[in-house]
């Protein structure tokens, strides 16, 4: 998942190769990056528990 987090925020967010150092737009762009990918995948494993929670119920989880 990290590596999957850093190669599409710096593919997304950086375009500027002639500085060893984040411009501000390009620091802001990954923060921004990073903050929703976060988000993304915690909503996502909630869908994902919500969705076990109810075959668990309904006795359609194989075990």
């Amino acid at each position: 998942m990290y590596s999957n987090l850093v190669q599409r925020c710096f593919e997304h967010c950086v375009d500027d190769f002639t500085s060893a150092k984040l411009s501000s737009k390009e620091e802001g762009c990954t923060m921004r990056c990073v903050d929703k990918f976060i988000k993304g995948s915690e909503r996502l494993g909630q869908r994902f528990q919500e969705q076990n929670a109810a075959m668990a119920q309904s006795g359609s989880l194989m075990r």
